[in-house]
């Protein structure tokens, strides 16, 4: 699938729930799927700087495409990270680049979320797209 596609696909998603507290309780069940995370990449240059949480992401370039994992010790902040990388991992650089990230305001989560939360994903977002940048 594209960026583009999956991005379709989460907004389906998302709007199948009216209540943000329903879409919370759909970003904490992304956060429980997600594939577990070694403890021995816990470390602090995998910490994304900038959230509250404390978010660990890791890339590794397979056949000309970043592939991330990643965690967070905050179940919502982990399913945030776990949507972004459902959309960007797999990916090459330059795709990743070309997005804009605009499916964080389609769906509304960055209007969502408190200020610090907002100011997490908003590192998040950039530091995948450092790490496409160092990849191109």
């Amino acid at each position: 699938m594209t960026i583009q596609e999956k991005e379709k696909q989460v907004i389906e998603d998302f709007s199948l729930y009216d209540e943000w507290l329903d879409k919370y309780e759909y970003l904490i069940e992304l956060g429980k799927a997600l594939d577990a995370y070694p403890e021995s990449k816990k470390t602090d240059d995998r910490l994304i700087k900038g959230c509250q949480s404390r978010v660990w992401l890791d890339a590794a370039m397979k056949d000309g495409k970043l592939v991330f994992s990643a965690d967070s010790d905050a179940i919502i902040t982990r399913g945030i990270i776990s949507l972004l990388i459902s959309i960007y991992s797999g990916h090459r650089p330059d795709e990743i680049l070309a997005s804009d990230f605009s499916i964080v305001r389609t769906i509304g989560l960055q209007d969502n979320l408190s200020p610090t939360r907002a100011n997490g994903l908003a590192s998040m977002i950039e530091t995948i797209r450092e790490i496409a940048r160092k990849n191109v």
